[in-house]
């Protein structure tokens, strides 16, 4: 690919971010100064749409790829499995994001010149440039947790020209020496706000962090402005996100035996009238599954394969051992539910499903979290109506 090839493609990219929104005026100087591919590693696994998976390119070997998918709108995993291995792995555990997400989140953080900002989640350093860019260098302030991810960092911006300060520690802990700031931002999900994150930005100040429960992996981003107080923060999710998790927040699942030891045998059985499409839905990111996350507390699903026509879909308790079974069979009026342990986890999921339903479905953008000494509460339009999730 020739220069004006690569020029062609970033020109296309960032022309395409404008047209949906991610990409706002404020930060078109940001994005046509820092190319996201000046932080990629030579060797990366950009997730390939037709495939639906991640694909190895190198750009020794493929370089109109690799500029290809460097400025296309897709994530590209640039570590598995914390470093391990040289290779492809089992779990990607660090990435450079989507640039509409990267612009997104860029957009609701607000930063305004002379803002100081501490970024939680270094990465390939991409986005503590594009930061650099808009509050200068001496600003911005990134924590990485691990060490040969700090290090390619620091040189992909000092190479770059723009030498970032990069702290190797565990990002949960954030930087009280270097407090407060104006603006934290997370490019790591949590499904705890760490109580260092609100110590850290100065009342007034917003953090904007990738939020979750255990429920499934449809994350939303949450905005969160710190009261006078300095000890508590609230405010609304603004949109869909997946990200990869805080390595001391990823929850460790026992797995399927170790609930289900007899299978379905001494479980409680009954049928509901609940639909497979009124549980899961068909779109990605519609809100229902992150709804129910937060009504169903310490709870993960997971939804099997279709197999002759049925497709069960599990739910599993966190703090014990009680799980849950839903049966749903093609052409079937009522599906077959299964129920073990002190927690009756179907009734929770069809309340929560209830509750919603009453509720008029909302989406995101109807609701937010509050989070402080006594830990988290979500709520529904008003934060005086809240729920510990």
């Amino acid at each position: 690919m020739t220069l004006d090839g690569v020029e062609e493609g970033r020109t296309e990219l960032g022309r395409s971010l404008l047209e949906r929104g991610a990409l706002t005026s404020d930060w078109v100087l940001a994005f046509a100064a820092v190319p996201r591919s000046a932080f990629l590693p030579r060797r990366i696994w950009p997730y390939d749409m037709d495939s639906g998976t991640s694909v190895s390119v190198d750009l020794r070997d493929e370089p109109g790829l690799w500029f290809t998918y460097a400025d296309s709108d897709v994530p590209v995993v640039t570590q598995w499995d914390d470093g391990r291995g040289t290779g492809r792995g089992v779990t990607a555990t660090s990435s450079a994001s989507m640039p509409s997400v990267v612009f997104r989140m860029l957009r609701d953080l607000d930063v305004k010149a002379g803002h100081r900002v501490l970024e939680i989640g270094t990465g390939t350093g991409w986005n503590a440039a594009l930061l650099a860019q808009r509050v200068g260098r001496e600003n911005v302030v990134s924590i990485e947790i691990d060490t040969a991810v700090a290090a390619a960092a620091r040189d992909n911006c000092a190479r770059f020209g723009t030498p970032l300060l990069v702290l190797e520690r565990d990002g949960a802990d954030g930087d009280e020496p270097g407090a407060p700031y104006d603006r934290t931002i997370a490019t790591a999900g949590v499904r705890a706000v760490p109580a260092a994150w609100v110590r850290d930005t100065r009342p007034g100040g917003l953090i904007l962090a990738p939020w979750g429960t255990h429920f499934s992996n449809e994350d939303a981003t949450v905005r969160l402005e710190v009261a006078g107080d300095g000890k508590t923060a609230s405010g609304r999710f603004t949109g869909p996100v997946e990200f990869m998790k805080l390595r001391a927040q990823r929850g460790e699942f026992a797995g399927h035996d170790a609930y289900v030891t007899k299978g379905l045998e001494g479980a409680d059985r009954t049928v509901t009238r609940i639909t497979e499409e009124e549980l899961l839905d068909t779109g990605p990111f519609t809100g229902r599954r992150f709804v129910l996350g937060l009504r169903v507390r310490d709870c993960r699903h997971q939804v099997a394969e279709r197999r002759n026509g049925a497709r069960p879909v599990w739910f599993y308790g966190l703090g014990d051992r009680s799980w849950a079974c839903v049966m749903f069979q093609d052409g079937g009026r009522e599906a077959p539910v299964w129920q073990s342990g002190p927690r009756r986890l179907w009734d929770e999921v069809a309340a929560a499903l209830d509750w919603w339903r009453g509720a008029g479905k909302p989406g995101y953008e109807r609701l937010g979290l509050t989070v402080g000494p006594q830990g988290q509460r979500a709520w529904l339009d008003d934060p005086s109506d809240a729920w510990d999730v």
